[in-house]
Order: C-alpha cells, then sequence, then structure tokens
C-alpha cells in the first residue's frame, strides 16, 4: 500500500466526475493535488462531468492543467467539452489556457466534434476563438455563406 497513488487523487476524480463541487472544494482545500491522476491515470479535469462549469472553473482555479491529454486517445478536455456540447466549460478551460488548435489520436480538432454531434453554438465559438484558420482557403472576415454573421 506504500505506492505513490495518493487515494486522495482518486476521491477528487471520482469527485469531479460526479460533479460534487463541494466534495471537489473541500478536497482541492485539504491540499489534494489538482492534476494527481487516479488509477486509470487520468486527471480530476480530464474525468470531470463536463456539463458542471463550476467545477471545471474550481479545479483551474486550483491549478488543474486544462492541456493534459488523454494518453491513449490524445483527447484533452476541450475535445470532451466540444463533443459534449458545453459551452461553459469551454469557456472555462480556454479562459485558463486550453488551446483549442489540438487534434486527437484520429486527427480531430474540438470544433470537428462539436460540429459532428450538431453543437453549433460551440462551433462557432470555437471558429472565432482559433479564427477559423481551418483550411487556410477562407479570408480572414469568415465564410462568405455566414450572413447572419453580418446582419444585413
Amino acid at each position: 500500500a506504500g505506492s505513490s497513488m495518493e487515494p486522495t487523487a482518486d476521491w477528487l476524480a471520482a469527485a469531479a466526475a460526479r460533479g460534487q463541487f463541494e466534495e471537489v472544494r473541500a478536497l482541492l482545500e485539504a491540499g489534494a493535488p489538482p492534476n494527481a491522476p487516479n488509477r486509470y491515470g487520468r486527471t480530476p479535469i480530464q474525468v470531470m462531468m463536463m456539463g458542471n462549469a463550476r467545477v471545471a472553473q474550481l479545479l483551474l482555479l486550483h491549478g488543474a492543467e486544462p492541456n493534459r491529454a488523454d494518453p491513449a486517445t490524445l483527447t484533452r478536455p476541450v475535445h470532451d467539452a466540444a463533443r459534449e456540447g458545453f459551452l461553459d466549460t469551454l469557456v472555462a478551460l480556454h479562459r485558463a489556457g486550453a488551446r483549442l488548435d489540438v487534434r486527437d489520436a484520429r486527427g480531430r480538432l474540438p470544433v470537428d466534434l462539436a460540429e459532428e454531434r450538431g453543437h453549433s453554438d460551440v462551433a462557432r465559438y470555437l471558429r472565432a476563438a482559433t479564427g477559423n484558420t481551418e483550411g487556410g482557403s477562407q479570408a480572414a472576415e469568415g465564410p462568405p455563406d455566414s450572413p447572419d454573421l453580418k446582419n444585413h
């Protein structure tokens, strides 16, 4: 039982996964390390309930690393938030320094996952935040086929 795996890492990850804000806060305030991996090698921000932006903000506030990639799939928290359509969580990650131009093992960007699942608000945010450089052929002012942006 003298392994370097701290049980608090499992508790924190489990509380984050269940979206238990008070529990996460208590553990962090008691000194639980925000980036310690659980027994599956995943950190609290990687396994957290993506729909709970408050838990995300709390973890990030305590120094959780927003760019940690999953060892197997290379997905990062931004991929999960984009795929599940949670804009608030995505914004929190982005503000905390999460990169949005990162690809998973299958070469997909967060914006690809959002579009695949039909989360247009998330896709719009991601395109705006990344300057829509994907493809390179599009002019800086955005695709001509989106009049809704120009509001005429």
